[in-house]
């Protein structure tokens, strides 16, 4: 009895592991749900140490061809409290300054916001903003009413673009049913991405319990850069949506690395706590990079970021 529980237990990990992350990608107006090559896991249960790579199979057509070469000259010193510059190829780490400190991380955390809603996917399903998800969500939140309704995709999209609070608590609330459910899926998606510095108490980034580290970040951005929903969206400098009553809303990218046409964006984020956030892609000749600058001033934080990536790519 006990070879047939074992082997019960060893085919159920087996079909555990081998699912597939539920994307979506644009078609006109409309989301529509694909497979992709990302795992998902929606429990509470621990996650297998035997997870496939941490930046997805390199089937996807989204994985940069080349890897990173090392660069010829030394790292930037930093001005912030933490860096981690990664390829997102091959995972490998290039400089890291406390890349493992754990920090509150702001709204750079709304990727994983982001990664979670596409696991759930229906993209194209339309939800209706709550009075609930206006409450506890300033100081940024958006011009959408009470009532109105939108996609599940373009209201992600407006949060990707100009990082509205609200709108990350409605996605949250819509997708898995309230904001604590969808929390737990944060969470187990962390772990299964090998995220094991971090904890998450929202899908905003305001203030709270949380932390996670530049290290983790950039293993989430990772698999976000290989998402092409999220990947197109992070792009966008503006987003528009049209009201029920026809009256256009527009949502301003909040990331002014956009105006490089060789950086493909990612997340800001900024709390008192947490200080300047900004996580950031590039990409040159095939090659690609992402950069986490966390804890920085106001005044420094798109240079800090734009030197690590010219750095990286040998710019």
């Amino acid at each position: 009895m006990r070879i047939f529980a074992v082997i019960a237990i060893f085919c159920i990990a087996a079909l555990t592991s081998s699912c597939s992350q539920t994307t979506g990608y644009l078609s006109g107006n409309r989301y529509e749900t694909h497979r992709s090559y990302i795992p998902t896991m929606h429990t509470q249960a621990p996650i297998p140490t035997a997870a496939s790579q941490v930046y997805g199979n390199r089937r996807n057509s989204l994985v940069p061809p080349r890897p990173l070469s090392a660069p010829s000259t030394p790292a930037p010193a930093p001005n912030c409290a933490a860096v981690c510059v990664i390829d997102p190829r091959t995972g490998n780490v290039l400089y890291g300054h406390n890349m493992h400190e754990r920090r509150q991380v702001a709204s750079t955390q709304k990727i994983i916001t982001a990664l979670c809603a596409c696991d759930v996917g229906e993209l194209d399903r339309m939800m209706t903003i709550t009075r609930q998800d206006k409450v506890s969500v300033t100081p940024i939140r958006s011009r959408l009413q009470v009532g109105e309704s939108y996609t599940r995709g373009a209201i992600m999209h407006a949060m990707l673009t100009a990082s509205c609070n609200d709108l990350a608590q409605a996605l949250a609330r819509d997708s898995a049913g309230s904001v604590e459910r969808f929390v737990q899926r944060m969470n187990a998606r962390a772990r299964r991405m090998r995220m094991y510095n971090s904890h998450f108490v929202n899908p905003s980034g305001l203030p709270g319990p949380q932390y996670s580290t530049a290290y983790d970040m950039a293993l989430a951005a990772c698999y976000a850069y290989t998402n092409p929903v999220i990947r197109d969206f992070i792009n966008d400098t503006q987003v528009i949506l049209t009201r029920p009553n026809g009256q256009p809303v527009a949502f301003n990218n909040t990331n002014k690395l956009l105006s490089h046409s060789w950086v493909q964006g990612m997340k800001t984020g900024y709390t008192n706590a947490a200080k300047r956030c900004l996580i950031s892609c590039g990409s040159v000749n095939g090659r690609a990079v992402i950069v986490v600058i966390l804890g920085c001033e106001k005044r420094r934080i798109w240079a800090e970021s734009e030197k690590y990536l010219r750095w990286a790519l040998g710019l």
